[in-house]
């Protein structure tokens, strides 16, 4: 029998180990168990379980009082693994013992599964990472390749999305991770209200680059917000690196430099995800036509909108907005008020 009640809702069983950090259990029942629909109905059923039901103990003073043991992942339609400190220390491993492995094979052929931080490592020793393109806390990268040299591991990113397999690299980034299945399962709206609840950004640009320890810079150096937020407002005047580099008064090999350092992603990386958000948000809030929102996106023309959606979402605009734009949404062109 299952351990979820509510067949109406999306099932997710976060899987805790022995020394767990609890706030990565946390994030996933705060952030899942906050999204509702239009009509205000809960969308997630989130519940806890361990390999054997009762009390866990995490890397602090207090433990988790774990209800349910490895059946709950017979039904769930995602698991999440958070980190446990088992994967921390000299040489940080998951060896997948019969009970783990005996665990892990309970997840349904099509679930979608997740780790948080190290928790990686337990995806790795299980198989489930061959394949695919990953991600781990950067002070742990050196250790995870040198156990899985053929798993192809990007220590530079907040989180990976195999489809099936997701990884993130840390705590504060399995918040990011879980905003971005939800705003997969149910749309940007969605996870953007989620993202307000937990007063947290709904998404946030570059990557673990950001976050390892560097020499302090010259004094010198300026950041790009200024440029950045220029771009923001000139989307729609496909805004060229020339243009925000004279935003700041530098050359473009200086302003290029500066702004990797600081948001971890290229200009142009950063311009094309900043378009397609925006596009995103006029299909899912507005009546717009398709060209004019690849116009106020900056794509210029529907086909390229439509090029570049198929590349990173796999959808058409118009599959994309019947999947996403609630009732809510109004039907008139515009941009909808704030």
């Amino acid at each position: 029998m299952s351990v979820f009640t509510r067949p109406d809702r999306h099932s997710v069983a976060v899987l805790v180990r022995d020394g767990v950090l609890p706030i990565e259990a946390g994030i996933v029942h705060r952030l899942f168990g906050q999204a509702r629909d239009a009509s205000g109905a809960f969308l997630y059923e989130v519940v806890t379980c361990a390999l054997t039901p009762g009390e866990v103990r995490t890397d602090t003073d207090f433990t988790l009082n774990v209800a349910h043991g490895p059946e709950a992942l017979d039904g769930a339609r995602t698991v999440v693994v958070p980190a446990a400190d088992a994967d921390y220390g000299e040489r940080p491993h998951t060896p997948i013992d019969h009970g783990l492995g005996a665990a892990l094979g309970r997840i349904r052929p099509d679930a979608r599964v997740a780790s948080i931080c190290t928790g990686a490592f337990v995806l790795a020793a299980a198989g489930l990472l061959s394949g695919c393109r990953v991600t781990t806390h950067w002070r742990s990268v050196g250790f995870f390749r040198a156990l899985y040299p053929h798993i192809d591991l990007d220590p530079d990113v907040l989180y990976t999305d195999n489809g099936r397999v997701l990884t993130a690299a840390g705590v504060a980034s399995g918040i990011d991770l879980c905003l971005h299945m939800i705003r997969a399962d149910h749309g940007a709206a969605v996870a953007n209200d989620v993202a307000r609840g937990t007063v947290v950004p709904p998404h946030r640009d570059g990557g673990q680059a950001q976050y390892v320890r560097r020499p302090v810079p010259e004094p010198e150096r300026s950041g790009t917000a200024h440029a950045r937020a220029w771009a923001l407002e000139h989307l729609d005047h496909q805004p060229s690196l020339r243009a925000m580099a004279a935003r700041e008064s530098v050359s473009v090999r200086t302003f290029t430099r500066r702004f990797r350092d600081e948001m971890g992603v290229s200009p142009g990386q950063w311009i094309a995800q900043q378009r397609l958000d925006r596009a995103r948000q006029l299909l899912e809030e507005t009546g717009m036509p398709v060209d004019r929102v690849a116009h106020e996106a900056g794509f210029g023309t529907a086909a390229s909108l439509r090029q570049h959606m198929q590349a990173e979402l796999g959808v058409s605009p118009s599959a994309y907005r019947r999947t996403f734009r609630g009732p809510a949404a109004s039907p008139r062109s515009g941009v909808p008020a704030a």
